[in-house]
Order: structure tokens, then sequence, then C-alpha cells
């Protein structure tokens, strides 16, 4: 099972595209790291600027260590931004602000994808670490109850990372709409800047979503005997 020719195929789709997703976000933000914005704002300032235009004063904002660890904390209304987007005054430090101020604003306006991913949290916390550890007893053992008890565990992290997908993209739209409606950029270069620092993060999840299917489709696989060995 652990060198399985079969398991390659599966999995292959989602690493190819992870590793091309991994080469654009590198490139892109990597690129427009070193443009400077003509207003010289901040990530942090835009995200300020962004949230106090939407009536968005209960959210904190915070700077965090990490690279591009830039998070919305929905539970404690909470903007955390890397040190390198807070900080600096550059074109994907904008964009990727603005894509954090997105979901603040989802959360306050009741996004449902945004509530059905936050509900589902705890769920994948504990079944991504176990799933694939119950699926492997399972099937070693001949245990089929426990094996398919930990794919429904996987299948968790599976719809996870589908409903993560409407989230992460209409945060973008979110973020371009936003940044070019209070004239926080200027010009086109700048907003297409952001264009390509949040198009190509957004592969990363559509990365994640594609392997994530690809595991379970062979966990089922496995336990409906369309693979025989």
């Amino acid at each position: 099972m652990f060198f399985d020719p079969l398991w390659f195929l599966f999995a292959l789709p989602g690493l190819l595209l992870g590793l091309w997703a991994q080469a654009r976000i590198r490139s892109a933000y990597g690129n427009y790291s070193k443009v400077r914005t003509l207003r010289g704002v901040t990530g942090a300032e835009v995200a300020q600027a962004l949230l106090n235009s939407q009536g968005l004063a209960n959210v904190a904002i915070e700077e965090t260590r990490g690279l591009l660890s830039d998070h919305y904390d929905p539970r404690s209304k909470m903007l955390r931004l890397s040190s390198e987007v807070y900080r600096t005054p550059s074109v994907a430090a904008a964009g990727v602000a603005a894509h954090e101020a997105g979901h603040a604003l989802q959360h306050a306006q009741g996004y449902a994808p945004l509530q059905f991913r936050t509900a589902l949290v705890p769920v994948v916390q504990f079944g991504s670490t176990l799933a694939p550890w119950l699926f492997i007893a399972g099937f070693l053992l001949r245990l089929t109850p426990l094996a398919w008890f930990g794919v429904a565990l996987f299948a968790g992290a599976v719809v996870f990372a589908l409903v993560t997908l409407p989230v992460e993209f209409d945060a973008s739209n979110r973020a371009k709409k936003l940044l070019g409606g209070q004239g926080i950029l200027v010009g086109q270069e700048e907003m297409q800047g952001v264009k390509k620092v949040l198009d190509a993060a957004a592969l990363t999840y559509v990365a994640a979503a594609v392997s994530a299917m690809g595991q379970l489709l062979y966990f089922v696989l496995l336990l409906t005997g369309g693979r025989r060995r």
C-alpha cells in the first residue's frame, strides 16, 4: 500500500499543481514585494483604511511572525499580518492586507461559506491528522468499519478544502474592489500587481483541494475493491 504506484496516479495532479502554484506565488510576491506603492502605504495602513471605510472599527490589526502567515481570525476579530506585510509599503503587501480585510468584511456580513468553514475547523483539526492512521490501521488489519471511519474523517478535510475555494476567491475579489474603490492604489500597474499576487495565491488553495480529493478517491478505491492486489 505504501509504495502502490496507483497512489502516485491520484497524487500527481495535486502535486504538480501545487509545485506550479508555489512557483507562481514566489515569483509574483517576490516581484511585487519590491514595487513600492506610489502613496507609500504599508500593509497595516492599507488594512486599517479598508476596515475603517467599511465601518469595522471592532476589528484589530496586529503584527505576527512568519512569512506569509497573514490571516483573519473570526473568533477574536483579529487581522494578523506578517511583519513583511505589516511594515512594507509594497504592492504585494497591499494586496495581501486587502485580502485579509476582505475576510473581515465577509465575517461582518455573515458570508455563509466562511461561517461553514469556521464551523468545520475543529473537525478538520481532529480528523486530518488522525484519519490517515485510522484508515491504514483498518485496511491492514482488515477492520473495514475502522477504515471507513478514517475515510469519513478525511472527507471532512476534503469538504474544508473545497469550501475554502469560494471563501478565498471572494476575499480576493473584495480586496480588488476595495483597493480600487478607495483609491489606495494608483494606476493600472499597481492594480495589475495585486491581481497577479492574489491570483497566484488562489492557485495554492486549488492545489490543496485537488490533492485532498485525489487522496480521498484513492482511499475509497482501495476499500471498494477497485484496486486488486
